[in-house]
């Protein structure tokens, strides 16, 4: 079983910053890809951004410039720095993390999702 705990939202003016983080514990073997995803109020949750194991990223055009994700192995930690922040950021953000445990089985966990809300 693995398990993400996520942490760094919050409210923030528009124009501000947030950096958000998830770590992964448990019996992890290795990890294929992390990501974060997003939630709106009245929509469907949408991908924000993707790292794979290599170190290739992929980005939602919304975000694109303002957005960095990166990770770090040895912690398992994957972040997400979001610069620039618009109201319509204003979401529950959750990451994912897919990769095959210690017993050879592929996983893909959620973790609890964190609220990130942008004032205009």
């Amino acid at each position: 079983q693995v398990q993400l705990v996520e942490s760094g939202g919050g409210l923030v003016q528009a124009g501000g910053s947030l950096r958000l983080s998830c770590a992964a514990s448990g019996s992890i073997f290795s990890i294929n890809a992390m990501g974060w995803y997003r939630q709106a109020p009245g929509k469907q949750r949408e991908l924000v951004t993707t790292i794979t194991s290599d170190g290739s990223t992929n980005y939602a055009d919304s975000v694109k410039g303002r957005f960095t994700i990166s990770r770090d192995n040895a912690k398992n930690t994957v972040y997400l720095q979001m610069n620039s922040l618009k109201p319509e950021d204003t979401a529950v953000y959750s990451c994912n993390v897919r990769g095959t445990t210690g017993w050879n089985r592929v996983f893909s966990s959620w973790g609890q999702g964190t609220q990130v809300t942008v004032s205009s």
